[in-house]
């Protein structure tokens, strides 16, 4: 699909003649204002408690600092922390722009406008800006090499900086229309489309770690200027094409040949997620169709049930296929961020609600639990079975999912609605007043609903008497599909249903790519109520998978739940469900800023005195994994037995958290 621009001097008139590429628009997080239960706390915390921290952080821990020294570098300067450590300062301004469009703050935007400040001054005269190179030219990072550009295939993150330097920049430019971030980063962008390429007195080299081909992107579609997506593709094609050869930076054959999720799961899903903008603005169909190719290896063999992926800790990659350990589960929070940027690219591209079904179930589960519930500590691996040795952190040495987190959790109503001529697609369900573009007309839905403790919600056309469709996505966990593929699937035979009825009267029809349409003349006050069934529901993992033969996983409605130590007075570990269990849902309004908590019979396993095995009956109490380790370290387990072989009267193994992170990255 190629993409029209018109040409002004001035962007801010510019902006409204772009759009994202892709065959399906989104709507701005800008035009969706979030007053969900579930959503507004996290987005609360988020404003309130996060992005302060961040920005604390950064100064506390000498990122700023990091810049001015390189507006005045000096020999004497000792080069320490990590060769993108720059990235966590634009990353926090990136959430802080979006918080800014939804919630103005004149003494935040001057405080950001301050922090500019000393990141202009770090800027070399022909748009260079590294300071992990600039503060000591002569004694630079170990990671920079000894000339620009040297090591950007392998540890300088150059190319990184400037990607997620874009990504800051578009944002900050749309929430504040100041171009102080915006001329930064196009300078720093100049400079590498200068430098790197094809050409005759260019190097052909390629991010060590990618993020800058999605940002080249995006400020193409700000800018109009062609050179950033040429740029943004080359650095695509030239993969696997240059002296990096390698599976773990996803290196190891050009990226059209590829048909399976390797190497540093970030790294991968940041590729991908560039791959798919790029194939959306150039209607290269090679790209879609390596990119698809890849999403299918993910769902079908190497995505956890809660969304998560990158199996190992080595590398903080992907396994090989059925490799999904749960002790040693990596699962960075980064690399599910990165999974959500991938699946709603795929949705943008093919209109198919099964990618929204992976994005909601990373979202509610291995997304979420990488913050706190009051926003202001850390997961970076989110395994899903632990003996303790697990507990969020304020910061890490290498602080990529907390600044990551900054710039996600404000942009989520972003992810609620999308529109294509005169469809209109609602994909999340939490209470919301969005306004929509339809055709060019406006029209404004509100959404009420308790999800996703319930299956009830409300959509009420507050404003816009006119014709379109609406498609409803019926959930993947509604239809009987735990993820798309056979990775996992439901084994209690049970069959959930759902209603829609528009002003009282039902509608049904058959799905289209798991969407119900609804095409009508709508007028201002028409209520659309959907009922989903909503019932704990038991998922098996395909037989291929060897940590999970035996085992079952407890879920309900998007929420995928766990047994802590702290709801139980005896080892998780060494429990024994019933073979057919009956669950209780017990609402907790006071407990972890609100949850549903299910309960079930099971059995307990242990030696007695005597070395013989003792068996005890026990009340089982979960919860949703995402709240898991905010009362104390301790046992905890997603995957729990059903089957004889696969219990154990002896407390498991567990790998140990890094407090300061891992710097394979």
């Amino acid at each position: 699909m190629a993409v029209t621009f018109i040409l002004v001097g001035n962007l801010a008139a510019q902006k409204e003649t772009l759009h994202s590429g892709y065959p399906i628009d989104p709507v701005p997080f800008t035009s969706v204002k979030v007053t969900d239960d579930f959503w507004g706390q996290r987005l609360k915390a988020s404003r309130e408690v996060t992005i302060p921290l961040a920005f604390s952080k950064c100064e506390e821990t000498g990122r700023y600092e990091n810049f001015v020294k390189a507006a005045h570098p000096s020999d004497e300067y000792k080069v320490e922390g990590f060769s993108f450590d720059d990235t966590d300062v634009y990353k926090t301004i990136e959430g802080a722009s979006y918080l800014l469009q939804t919630y103005p703050d004149k003494k935040l935007e001057k405080y950001i406008d301050s922090v500019l400040v000393i990141v202009a001054g770090a800027q070399e005269p022909d748009g260079y800006l590294y300071t992990a190179r600039t503060m000591n030219p002569k004694h630079p990072h170990e990671w920079a090499g000894t000339e620009r550009w040297t090591k950007v295939e392998e540890l300088s993150h150059e190319f990184y900086n400037l990607g997620h330097m874009v990504e800051g920049a578009v944002a900050h430019y749309q929430a504040t229309g100041k171009r102080n971030f915006l001329d930064i980063a196009i300078r720093y962008a100049d400079c590498v489309c200068k430098a790197i390429g094809n050409g005759p007195d260019q190097k052909r080299l390629v991010p060590g770690h990618q993020i800058a081909e999605m940002a080249l992107v995006r400020l193409y579609l700000l800018t109009g200027d062609r050179k950033y997506l040429d740029q943004a593709k080359f650095f695509l094609d030239a993969r696997g094409h240059t002296s990096r050869k390698d599976a773990y930076s996803q290196a190891h054959k050009p990226v059209l040949e590829q048909d399976e999720a390797v190497g540093h799961a970030v790294r991968a899903t940041y590729m991908y997620a560039g791959m798919a903008d790029v194939a959306a603005i150039t209607g290269d169909s090679s790209y879609i169709k390596a990119v698809d190719r890849i999403w299918e290896n993910i769902v079908g063999k190497k995505i956890y049930i809660t969304g998560g992926i990158g199996a190992r800790h080595a590398g903080e990659s992907f396994g090989d296929n059925y490799e999904l350990p749960n002790f040693s589960a990596y699962n960075e929070t980064c690399a599910a961020i990165g999974n959500v940027y991938v699946n709603y690219r795929l949705f943008l591209l093919h209109g198919d609600a099964k990618y929204f079904d992976v994005l909601e179930r990373t979202l509610y589960n291995g997304l979420i639990s990488g913050v706190s519930l009051d926003g202001g500590s850390f997961f970076y691996p989110n395994p899903l079975a632990s003996t303790g040795g697990y507990s969020r952190k304020p910061w890490f040495g290498c602080a990529c999912c907390p600044s990551n987190i900054s710039r996600f959790i404000p942009s989520l109503p972003g992810y609620v609605y999308a529109v294509k001529d005169n469809q209109v697609f609602v994909n999340l369900y939490m209470s919301n007043r969005g306004e929509l573009k339809v055709n060019r007309k406006k029209i404004v839905l509100e959404q009420e609903t308790s999800y996703p403790w319930n299956g009830d919600i409300r959509i009420r056309v507050a404003q816009g008497n006119r014709t379109f469709t609406m498609n409803l996505r019926i959930p993947g966990w509604v239809r009987d599909e735990v993820l798309p593929g056979n990775l996992y699937h439901y084994a209690d035979g049970q069959k959930l249903g759902y209603t829609v009825t528009v002003n009282g009267e039902p509608v049904g029809g058959e799905l289209r790519k798991g969407y119900l349409q609804i095409e009508r003349k709508w007028k201002e006050g028409d209520v659309v109520e959907v009922h989903f069934d909503m019932r704990p529901r038991v998922v098996k993992a395909n037989e291929k998978v060897i940590a999970d033969r035996g085992r079952v996983a407890i879920e309900r409605g998007p929420v995928v739940y766990c047994a802590e130590w702290a709801d139980n007075d005896f080892n998780v570990h060494n429990i024994l469900l019933n073979r057919h269990p009956v669950f209780q849902v017990v609402d907790k309004p006071d407990m972890l800023c609100g949850i549903s908590e299910i309960t079930t019979d099971a059995q307990v396993l242990s030696y007695d005195t005597a070395g013989k095995l003792a068996v005890k009956d026990v009340r089982l109490t979960l919860i949703p994994y995402y709240a898991w380790a905010h009362r104390g370290e301790g046992n905890m387990a997603v995957w729990l037995p059903i089957e004889v072989g696969a219990s154990s009267a002896s407390p498991q193994p567990s790998a140990k958290q890094e407090d300061n992170g891992f710097f394979n990255h």
